[in-house]
Formats: structure tokens, C-alpha cells, sequence
């Protein structure tokens, strides 16, 4: 995915203007006022159009850069069967770390959490080494958990004194992380 931080980064560095990298990206379906919204968009983390590979690529050779340095690799686990805020103690271990470092943490972390972390992980690295990444410079720039609500099939009952009921509610959340190249 297209990193809106390192797209402006760059684009400052180089003092290239937006109508500059509009008549770079112009394709089929785009003119240069399409291409020069939708740049704008990227710039402030609106991927609406959503950048193809395409359009990344051009966006490269416009800024004289490679591609991967424009980008950056999500993945993540959705409806994860465990509490948001189990979940952030382990993410908050491994945010800013190298890929490394951040596994061998992992893998020595008594919690629930951190298998799932690693899966999720495990994927980002996969994904930038399917696009010749090179993944002994990558770390992980964003690690973030955000609540999903009760999980479906869990809202249960506990019997409790005098005839009352007491739900059972079981959270799930949603694990994202980032990874860049360094």
C-alpha cells in the first residue's frame, strides 16, 4: 500500500509540485485534474481512488525513487478471539523494532496474544518479501489493536443468587500491523 508519509517526505525532498506528478500518473480512466485530486488524496491518507500498483510505479520513476520506498505492507487479523487491551500490551512491546527483534520478542512472550501477533506479523513480512522487499531492513512502523465488540455466539448467561442472570460476554478485536523498510 502507498505510504502517504513517505510520499510527502519525498515529493518535499525533490520540490516536485502535484501538477508535476498529475502528467506522470495520467492513464486511462484519469486525466491530470483526476490524477492531481487523487495525489492530493494520497497525500493526506485518503486512498480514494485506491492507488494501484500502476500508479505507484509511476509515481516512482516521477520521483526518481524505487518503488518499495514508496511503500509500505499491512496485514491483519480480524474478529481476533481475545480483549483489545490484552492485545495492546504485546503490540506496544514490538512497535518501532526491527522485524527481527520483534519475532525473537514474540516468541519469548508468555501471552495469549503473541502467537496471534505473530501470525499477523508473520503476513506483513511475507507480503513485502513477495514484492523484493528487502526484509532485513524492515520494522514495523505501526502496531495498532482496535476493539470489535462482544463475539459472536458468546453472550451467555451465569446463574447468580435469588434468580438473576448475569451475561457472559467474551470481547474480540482487530490486530493491524505495518511494516517499512528502513
Amino acid at each position: 500500500m502507498l505510504s502517504a508519509e513517505k510520499l510527502n517526505d519525498i515529493r518535499r525532498q525533490r520540490q516536485i509540485g502535484i501538477e508535476q506528478l498529475a502528467g506522470q500518473l495520467a492513464r486511462g480512466g484519469l486525466d491530470s485534474r483526476q490524477a492531481a485530486v487523487a495525489i492530493k488524496n494520497w497525500q493526506k491518507g485518503l486512498f480514494k481512488p485506491k492507488p494501484r500498483r500502476e500508479d505507484v510505479r509511476r509515481l516512482a520513476t516521477a520521483l526518481a525513487v524505487e518503488e518499495n520506498d514508496l511503500v509500505d505492507w499491512r496485514s491483519s487479523y480480524r474478529y481476533a478471539p481475545l480483549s483489545a487491551s490484552k492485545a495492546r500490551l504485546v503490540t506496544q512491546l514490538i512497535v518501532g523494532r526491527n522485524v527481527q527483534d520483534a519475532m525473537d520478542i514474540l516468541k519469548f512472550t508468555r501471552k495469549r496474544a503473541a502467537t496471534m501477533i505473530d501470525k499477523v506479523l508473520r503476513s506483513a513480512i511475507a507480503g513485502a518479501d513477495e514484492q523484493q522487499a528487502d526484509v532485513d531492513n524492515l520494522y514495523i512502523c505501526q502496531a495498532r489493536v482496535d476493539d470489535a465488540g462482544v463475539r459472536i455466539g458468546t453472550k451467555r448467561w451465569i446463574p447468580k443468587d435469588r434468580g438473576r442472570a448475569h451475561p457472559i460476554r467474551k470481547k474480540a478485536c482487530h490486530i493491524h500491523i505495518t511494516v517499512t523498510q528502513s
